[in-house]
């Protein structure tokens, strides 16, 4: 094979000419030679090798534990990996590990001879790295099997041999330079702060409050200390989110994660706040959040009884019915940029947010349809479809799953930023992967970081523990306490003395009752029972969730929801050049009495729809409300912050694509 070093010839080579110098007696001296033409392979029809590996690392994070935070950063990794070994055979293109300098860690780098036709030794050297550190990042899941043995059959189809180790690419080896790649990554993450070699435990935080008891016959939040501050949960047959059974009571999860070596977050929009003698670093610091026994204490109760009222929706019986096309849902312009301003964000009673959605279509120049379904049915399915629960790819994975559909459609260009050249599929994949697994991993750093530094309680936690205490509403009614939830009237009230619920003994009457979702008690049967909304003691309010989960196991402020999402649609916007998805449109059938796991439902078939990335981003968002996992304070920020990490990854991977 033709070797030339640094150069990249055009992909079309006419022969090349020789003039032989000197000769034989066959040859006179003006003879011409005429080279064999050279042979390029063509891209790929049909799915990338960068895309049959994104397959598998996603199946992989569907195969182990739920870490969403450690899963960001497998994707960045790995997809950065990937487009280190692209790279090499792209000279105009700067790694980003490769034959660099990143926080302190050097990774070593030799120069490459560049062959003419260098497809197949990028899919190669993409190959053996992606090959080789997912082994590595997954030797120790609940899948490992499977997810290895997904792996040695995607290198067997490419044709690939899984036992070539060798690390030595000095005679232009590709599956030695992929190896070599990976390896690099591997020592880089033994050191970026993620502390992997001890399976990312914490090393210095420790929860204020001990653990809330749930499950049958265990009400309210008795041992809460700090109502201010996050409380591990105690459930008898806990099951993460990914589905694993999981026998210890879960700790918080990367608390300590602001310390991890991010993407492109700049060391100017990094806060550290010691605590405990642990220094928290904290990137684009949004302030405290709503505190009780604060100036700032109204706007708590207000935030967390939000989420109380809005577990009232998740009925369809209800009567209401709402348009959930984008001619009503979406096209969101600002956002609130103080807690005091969101009581205008969000409806409180009724639900929602500010949504104006849209006139037409600006692809088909048609009006969107209208959809009109039981909000409680809606309400649910957003509960459902965002939690990204057992077997899923976790919210960062959940945006690659996006970002392949939008590129599979046939109405995409794949041009970078909508602009030049129409891309091939290897090089938008590569590309683009890098850019998204970038800006995911800054999004868990960023979210975590503040996770971390402010410690803030969950729903769960601050309704039951505000409803132990009696209501804040009015001096003169019974169970009055300057720390008491707010009485709503229809959502949340006092239990009387002829209430259903004040029991045989009139033990109950004082206490705090809500109009919402009864919760999993009432269910048996999941695929045919649901437990519907009614009046039940604030002491045994549940969120929209499953018995063995209940809520995240970490703290509420920021929602990482929200900061994953909305820095992943900014990215979308930037990458596609357009905020819209292709055709003006995506969307998701959800099918009657299929769909809902947590219990029985929808009552009727609905399609999610969505006319821009941003408003599946704030459709993402608002699902965590109805689910019972944030308030408000917690969406809004993340919100903010994920557009700001967004827009500054884009502008900072152009730096890598051209040197």
């Amino acid at each position: 094979m033709k070797i030339v070093k640094n150069i990249i010839l055009p992909l079309m080579l006419s022969p090349l000419l020789l003039t032989a110098c000197g000769g034989s007696s066959s040859s006179s001296k003006n003879e011409v030679i005429v080279a064999a033409p050279i042979t390029i392979t063509p891209e790929r029809s049909g799915q990338s090798v960068a895309r049959q590996w994104n397959e598998v690392l996603l199946h992989a994070i569907r195969n182990d534990y739920a870490r969403p935070t450690v899963h960001a950063r497998n994707l960045f990794h790995i997809s950065s990996a990937m487009f280190d070994a692209w790279s090499v055979y792209r000279p105009q293109v700067k790694p980003f590990l490769w034959g660099n300098n990143v926080a302190g860690f050097n990774c070593l780098a030799q120069a490459v001879d560049l062959p003419i036709d260098i497809i197949p030794f990028q899919e190669q050297a993409i190959s053996f790295a992606s090959y080789k550190m997912i082994k590595h990042r997954f030797r120790l899941s609940p899948g490992a099997n499977n997810i290895i043995a997904t792996a040695d059959a995607l290198m067997t189809r490419l044709g690939f041999d899984v036992d070539d180790t060798s690390v030595d690419y000095a005679n232009g080896s590709a599956a030695a330079l992929g190896n070599a790649i990976a390896q690099c990554y591997i020592n880089f993450g033994l050191q970026d702060g993620a502390n992997e070699q001890q399976f990312y435990s914490n090393r210095h935080y420790q929860s204020v409050n001990p653990a809330l008891a749930l499950g049958t016959g265990q009400s309210g939040n008795p041992t809460i200390v700090d109502l201010n501050r996050w409380q591990p949960l105690s459930i008898q047959g806990y099951i993460d989110q990914a589905g694993n059974p999981v026998d210890d009571m879960p700790e918080f999860l990367s608390p300590e994660w602001g310390q991890v070596v991010p993407f492109s977050l700049s060391a100017n929009d990094k806060t550290v706040f010691t605590r405990d003698g642990f220094d928290y670093q904290v990137y684009h610091d949004p302030g405290m959040p709503p505190l009780i026994g604060s100036d700032t204490a109204d706007l708590y109760k207000w935030g967390f009884s939000l989420v109380a009222i809005w577990s009232a929706h998740l009925d369809e019986n209800d009567g209401v019915e709402w348009d959930i096309s984008p001619k009503s849902i979406g096209n969101i312009n600002s956002f609130p940029t103080t807690f005091s301003q969101y009581n205008e964000f969000y409806n409180q009673l009724d639900g929602g947010d500010t949504s104006a959605g849209y006139i037409l279509n600006p692809v088909t120049n048609q009006p969107y349809q209208e959809q009109i379904v039981p909000r409680g049915d809606y309400g649910r399915v957003l509960a459902e479809f965002w939690a990204d629960g057992p077997e899923s790819e976790t919210p960062p994975g959940h945006w690659f799953v996006i970002l392949n559909t939008v590129s599979d459609h046939n109405l995409l260009e794949k041009r970078w930023a909508g602009t030049g050249e129409i891309l091939g599929n290897l090089e938008w994949d590569i590309k683009s992967y890098f850019a998204m697994g970038g800006t995911m991993h800054d999004a868990a750093i960023a979210a975590w970081g503040i996770k971390g530094r402010y410690d803030y309680i969950r729903p769960v936690s601050a309704i039951r523990a505000m409803a132990d205490l009696g209501q804040s509403s009015d001096e003169q009614l019974p169970s009055y306490h300057l720390n008491g939830i707010l009485l709503v009237d229809g959502y949340i009230e006092l239990v009387g003395a002829n209430d259903a619920l004040a029991g045989d003994n009139k033990q109950n009457v004082g206490k705090i009752k809500i109009y919402g979702w009864k919760g999993p008690d009432y269910i048996n049967n999941p695929a045919t029972d649901k437990a519907g909304v009614d009046w039940i003691l604030a002491e045994n309010w549940w969120p929209y969730q499953r018995p063995s989960f209940v809520t995240p196991p970490f703290a509420g402020y920021v929602s990482g929801h929200s900061t994953y999402s909305r820095a992943a649609a900014e990215l979308m916007t930037a990458m596609t050049g357009s905020r819209y998805f292709p055709g003006g449109m995506s969307e998701f059938d959800v099918v009657a009495n299929e769909f809902l796991v947590f219990e029985q439902g929808p009552s009727v078939n609905m399609t999610l729809q969505w006319a821009t990335y941003q408003d599946a981003s704030d459709q993402c968002s608002l699902s965590r409300i109805w689910g019972g996992i944030h308030p408000p304070a917690d969406d809004i920020t993340g919100r903010l912050i994920g557009e700001k990490i967004g827009k500054n990854s884009f502008e900072f991977v152009q730096d890598y694509f051209s040197q």
